[in-house]
């Protein structure tokens, strides 16, 4: 980050501060350190500290110095702090009210990496045509979307990457976990295989989750209370895992109706039979009164079902 802080507008009317950049600043305050922060965040580091001197340009100040250690808020950063915080409440609070207010007509369903509700939505229109549903796509690290009230339901994998204390959950399926392999690999050709099989083999972590969610991914614990060997570096997406595999650096444990490795023929998934598989679900906010969440709830039990062709997986 530059020492220049440019002048900035006095801050009026006609100057708007982005929210996005106030969120960024908490999470660095609260690492106190930009690489941590930027992996909370999953952006880039350089990208984090032009957003953050965009901002420092924005109000005319300097929040953060560059230390040694990591960063330290400036006298005018601990200022901003607490408002910050309190702007970000508020702003979450609005998004919740303006939804509670709307009428019962609209849904916006969230679905995470290649899970597949087609089905499901098309009926929960053709049962309602004149409601305006609306579909959002999430990558793995965006299930927060639920409880900041950005999607009113949640299609995903167990286990779910936010707490789900204020959720109402319901189980749509079952689904095996496989283990995955190059497709050289001295166990590709088996039919199926027992953790023991592979418990020296690494397997890689994805950046930035939390160890529960991690540790069902990792077969953590091991029966030893050990954790499971480590592969050369985290991933940041699925399909970087399926690079470091096809690599021969790892192996590893997804979901055995995951598409994505199937157009791969340097992988090769073995059932594993001795783990539990994973759970597809929806979830909602428990105080969520809307009909539509209900009513496709309903459309999901009955067509997110999976096909038999994805249950054959090669």
């Amino acid at each position: 980050m530059s020492d220049e802080v440019s002048p900035a507008p006095a801050l009026g009317p006609g100057l708007d501060l982005d929210l996005r950049l106030v969120r960024y600043f908490t999470v660095v305050a609260e690492h106190l350190h930009f690489g941590r922060a930027a992996v909370s965040l999953h952006v880039a580091q350089p990208s984090l500290s032009r957003q953050i001197k965009r901002l420092e340009d924005t109000l005319g100040v300097r929040l953060l110095e560059r230390t040694t250690q990591g960063s330290a808020l400036t006298a005018a950063g601990a200022a901003f702090l607490p408002q910050a915080q309190a702007l970000l409440h508020s702003a979450q609070q609005a998004v919740r009210a303006a939804r509670a207010a709307a009428p019962p007509r609209t849904i916006t369903i969230g679905y995470v990496e290649d899970l597949v509700i087609t089905p499901a939505v098309r009926d929960l229109r053709r049962r309602h045509p004149d409601a305006h549903v609306r579909t959002r796509h999430l990558h793995w690290n965006e299930a927060r979307a639920l409880p900041d009230g950005r999607v009113d339901v949640l299609v995903a994998r167990t286990p779910l990457p936010i707490p789900d204390n204020d959720l109402s959950v319901t189980v749509l399926y079952d689904e095996p976990r496989v283990l995955l392999v190059p497709a050289s690999h001295r166990l590709a050709d088996k039919a199926s295989v027992r953790q023991d099989d592979f418990a020296d083999e690494p397997l890689p972590a994805c950046a930035g989750m939390a160890a529960g969610w991690s540790g069902f991914w990792r077969l953590e614990p091991r029966s030893e209370g050990n954790p499971a060997p480590l592969g050369p570096l985290l991933v940041d997406t699925f399909e970087d895992k399926l690079e470091v595999v096809a690599d021969g650096r790892a192996v590893a444990v997804v979901p055995a109706y995951d598409r994505r490795y199937t157009l791969r023929d340097d992988l090769a998934a073995i059932t594993v039979d001795d783990i539990e598989p994973c759970q597809v679900v929806l979830a909602s906010r428990a105080d969520d009164r809307n009909p539509l969440v209900t009513h496709f709830r309903e459309s999901s039990r009955r067509f997110l079902e999976p096909r038999h062709e994805e249950m054959t997986h090669s």
